[in-house]
Order: structure tokens, then sequence, then C-alpha cells
């Protein structure tokens, strides 16, 4: 494990601040990706973040992570609930994950319930809004350090 981790985004994330802002907040990813890079700098961490509207691209990224030992912090969005292949590039590249999702995704419709990443996650967060992403962060940093 290194001291370094991804911020992984998914599809329709870099709509954040713009799309539903009653749900997901007025924040940016922008916003939220400074948030992250700052707090895993006083952690003594080096973050990266990225987004992609396409699975092939966040498969390809879990799947460099896994071989460079980079832990992750995840949101799927909505490929959470449909996305067999980023459930299969977790477990096959033995990533370390962290599953976020800003809302809460068990209080909302029924088909958002259930998360193909959570079983293959160390652990998942939602509901908390993108205090999600700093918390994520510090289970990383605490998990990193065990090892």
């Amino acid at each position: 494990m290194t001291d370094r981790i991804l911020i992984l985004n998914g599809p329709n994330l870099n709509l954040l601040g713009l799309r539903e802002p009653a749900v997901y907040g007025a924040q940016t990813l922008d916003d939220v990706n400074a948030e992250c890079e700052r707090f895993g700098a006083e952690l003594g961490l080096e973050v990266a973040t990225f987004q992609s509207n396409h699975e092939g691209e966040l498969v390809d990224k879990l799947q460099q992570a896994g071989r460079e030992g980079v832990g992750v912090v995840f949101n799927p969005g909505a490929y959470s609930h449909t996305s067999i292949a980023l459930r299969d590039a977790i477990a096959g590249a033995s990533t370390l994950v962290v599953e976020v999702h800003i809302s809460n995704i068990h209080a909302r419709e029924r088909f958002r319930h259930h998360s193909y990443v959570t079983a293959v996650a160390k652990g998942m967060i939602c509901g908390l809004g993108t205090q999600g992403y700093l918390l994520a962060i510090q289970a990383l940093a605490n998990h990193m350090k065990e090892q």
C-alpha cells in the first residue's frame, strides 16, 4: 500500500452544484476535489482525482489503482446499481475501495438500494453529503497505517 489515494467519480458527478442541488448540494466537483486534496495532505497522503462518464475509463483506473497499491475513494454514481464490470474490476485487481454516495441511496428510489460495488468495497459511506469523501479518506488512511 502506498501513501497515495485516488478520488474516483463516476457519471454525472461532473454536474455537482448544478444537478439537483437539493439532493447533492451546492458544491462543485472542483470544490470537492480541492477539499479532498487539502485533507489528504493534512494526513500525509498524495491525492489524485478523476471523473468519467464512461464505464471503461473507470474500470481502467480501478485496475491501475490495484496494480499500484493505491487506495480509492469511489463514488460510482448510477453505475453502482448497474455495473458488474466495476464490481469485477475492484475484485479482480484487489483494489482497496471505500464506496461513497452523497445522498442516502437507501432512502431514495428502490432501484438505488442495491450497489454491486458494496460487496467488494472495504466499506461504504452514504447520505452524509460531500463530507462522506473526507470520512472515506480518513478510513483509507487508517487502513493503510495498519498495513
